[in-house]
């Protein structure tokens, strides 16, 4: 595949990081295209006109959004390093529990008040699904990083910033160990660890983007 590769994202955004976790695990050489999501650029307009969100894939100048679809066109347009189970059923749950773990998890965080003990019980059925999913293993994938550890590869990094910011507690260890003891070790391997923007960074960011959403919200008729 000599076609060139552009990823659009952002150095604080856990979906931009997931695509190039996968990039970076599949050897693939790609132009990192810093985007600014509060002053967004005419290049995302053009990339991702309907959404105009990030991450966008730019393979052989055709563009492709969202963070889950691009890792699956990733895994099937570079074969080495396969990321889904070969199994159609586990193809399909770790499809699945990838984007319930990102709504809920989201959900508590931009949550207030009564609906944030409401998010709450989501959020934390999705951890224990992926507590009862890694238990016993390395990886979700097995004794290789896989799809659902790139899709909850915010969990060591971004959840406890999340948690912090959105004043809640989720990722217990006494709780989840398994699930604790992945996170502890995912956050250690080379392609993931060069990549983690700096804690304080995130902090910043997730705050004021929190103080907006919730205005977003307020002001709905």
């Amino acid at each position: 595949m000599g076609e060139e590769v552009k990823l659009i994202g952002s150095i604080q955004s856990l979906f931009s990081f997931r695509v190039e976790w996968a990039l970076k695990l599949k050897g693939v050489e790609y132009e990192f295209i810093k985007e600014d999501v509060r002053n967004k650029s005419p290049l995302i307009f053009k990339y991702n006109p309907i959404h105009k969100k990030i991450p966008v894939l730019v393979h052989g100048g055709k563009p492709l959004p969202e963070s889950l679809v691009i890792l699956e066109y990733i895994d099937e347009t570079w074969k080495d390093c396969p990321l889904l189970p070969e199994d159609p059923y586990e193809r399909a749950m770790a499809r699945f529990w990838a984007k319930y773990a990102d709504e809920k998890v989201w959900q508590a965080y931009v949550a207030e008040g009564e609906e944030k003990e409401k998010a709450m019980g989501p959020a934390l059925e999705s951890l224990a699904f992926l507590e009862k999913e890694i238990k016993g293993k390395k990886f979700f994938g097995g004794e290789k990083i896989g799809f659902l550890d790139l899709a909850v590869g915010w969990v060591p990094h971004w959840l406890n910033v999340l948690e912090e910011v959105g004043s809640m507690k989720l990722l217990d260890a006494e709780k989840f160990p398994s699930l604790h003891e992945w996170a502890e070790n995912f956050i250690q391997i080379s392609p993931i660890k060069e990549c983690i923007p700096p804690r304080d960074e995130l902090v910043s960011y997730f705050h004021a983007g929190l103080i907006y959403l919730r205005s977003l919200s307020a002001n709905k008729p």
